[in-house]
């Protein structure tokens, strides 16, 4: 999986010149097809593979998806005028429907979402070098990542337009769906690939790297938090922490989890696999996405490479320091941010500017150059015990939840005082609420998960105040792409969102 995983569909295509008109009824028998492809075992793996592979896109991790949702949060601050407008926008709530970064995400996703299509339509038929436990496999895969896709879109746009089957045609448009309608689809999804997906040990270090039965889970159990049904994750999350297969977590340390040479470590439910082997930034013909398999979330963010995102106050105020108070400083701020006069490459040279930590190749590199081949870590076990911790601290078991936040603050190389401290008091469910907040916060931080949490919360009643500064109602959704209105014969201007 750290190789690049991309379907090649090719064959030959011969072009006859008659005056003889009948030869265009004719179809190539060497062109491959959706209906023709998907024969044997190999094939269909080959077609999951290029939906893994859209993950890598310039529209999704390698650059685009970051960039959405650290902007909705406040996680971020501009780190200058070099911030690219459309970007800005996103960051001070003045955008709208025409801006770029929302319209590639958006386009990322139903790219996905049309290779998954294509896999789950027509894995089922394969006949030739293939058992029915690989197909229930490689289309539990496909159904976790359109589920993926479609979490994503619901959770930032609402109702989406409802792509269940691969399009065969131009002009196959499809209406926006009712939010209840995207989520019974997502349901219904990962309910497949709980039941068909192995556990992430049964895979060999060349599959690892593919969706198990844990990961959906705890997509699952994103699912039902997002819509405040607490009692159906909490049964998912017990499942995978009584499992026994991230046991060993604790004695990952915080760092490693961002940087290349310990992926798919103890810690690690579902990453997108990045690397530097095949080159770097080398766009390919279609736009989407690079001919290699590098992501810019270094070179972004880099204190020392184009820095267009610098971590917010607010965030770097959120660690509990000595000086505030607490019973001591959290290792967790040095293993997130870089600081002048921090040392980098190796040791060998001092940086001259501060800022994001996580993700940035360059404890080993002079620079980033445009490329990384840090994996994204998209669900981490930490995650899965503090979405616990909301979970029992909704459910009305605060001794649990503060219990499942202790586990995290004792981890290697963190080891912070457990809760109760002097400035987190936990008496109360609010109280526990509070912590909840701030640990998923300092723990998480820079992974794309705070924007969906204030979306969460906000929804649900639970924030006592509101993060973003610029946040009106009609902030609560994104505006659907205009581009997307324009060239959707079945939406109108009456489709946008309220507010756009």
């Amino acid at each position: 999986m750290k190789r690049k995983l991309i379907l090649s569909l090719i064959g030959t295509l011969a072009f006859a010149f008659s005056c003889n008109d009948s030869i265009l009824d004719k179809s190539n028998p060497n062109e491959f097809t959706p209906d023709s492809f998907y024969k044997n075992g190999d094939q269909i793996v080959g077609g999951v593979n290029a939906v893994y592979s859209s993950l890598q896109s310039l529209d999704l991790f390698c650059r685009e998806y970051f960039f959405l949702h650290d902007m909705r949060g406040d996680d971020v601050a501009s780190g200058g005028g070099q911030l690219e407008t459309h970007r800005g926008q996103l960051l001070t709530g003045t955008h709208d429907a025409s801006n770029g970064v929302l319209m590639q995400v958006w386009r990322g996703w139903y790219r996905l979402i049309h290779q998954a299509n294509q896999v789950i339509d027509n894995a089922p038929k394969a006949t030739e070098n293939v058992t029915e436990e690989l197909k229930l496999r490689v289309v539990g895969e496909a159904k976790f990542l359109r589920a993926l896709a479609y979490f994503d879109l619901v959770t930032v746009w609402g109702g989406v337009p409802l792509m269940e089957t691969y399009a065969k045609a131009i002009g196959e448009d499809k209406p926006r769906a009712s939010v209840e309608q995207v989520y019974t689809l997502i349901i219904s999804d990962l309910e497949n690939a709980i039941a068909n997906l192995p556990v992430k040990s049964a895979y060999n270090a060349s599959n690892v790297g593919r969706a198990n039965k844990e990961a959906a889970q705890n997509l699952l159990a994103r699912v039902y938090m997002q819509r405040g049904q607490y009692n159906l994750a909490e049964p998912l999350l017990e499942s995978i922490i009584t499992g026994g297969a991230f046991d060993s977590w604790v004695d990952v340390s915080y760092i490693e989890n961002f940087r290349e040479e310990n992926e798919f470590n103890a810690e690690s439910l579902f990453e997108v696999a990045f690397t530097e082997a095949n080159g770097g930034s080398s766009w390919d013909a279609s736009g989407q996405g690079t001919s290699t398999e590098v992501t810019f979330r270094g070179q972004e963010y880099g204190p020392n490479a184009w820095r267009n995102l610098i971590p917010s106050t607010s965030l770097m105020e959120e660690y509990e320091k000595v000086a505030d108070g607490d019973p001591k400083d959290d290792p967790r701020y040095n293993y997130s941010f870089y600081f002048i006069g921090d040392k980098y490459s190796n040791d060998t040279k001092v940086l001259e500017n501060w800022g994001w930590k996580k993700y940035q190749k360059i404890y080993k590199a002079d620079n980033e150059d445009q490329r990384s081949g840090i994996n994204m870590r998209v669900m981490r076990y930490a995650e899965v015990l503090l979405n616990m911790a909301e979970v029992q601290n909704a459910l009305g078991n605060d001794a649990d939840a503060i219990a499942y936040l202790n586990e995290v603050r004792s981890r290697e190389g963190v080891e912070m005082p457990p809760y109760p401290t002097a400035n987190y008091p936990v008496n109360t469910p609010a109280e526990v609420f509070r912590a909840i907040i701030h640990e998923r916060r300092v723990e998480l931080a820079g992974e794309q998960i705070r924007n969906r949490d204030i979306l969460r919360w906000r929804a649900l009643g639970k924030l006592t105040s509101e993060p973003l500064a610029y946040y009106s109602e009609k902030h609560a959704l994104a505006p659907i792409p205009q581009q997307e209105i324009n060239s959707n014969a079945v939406l109108t201007e009456a489709d946008q969102n309220p507010g756009w």
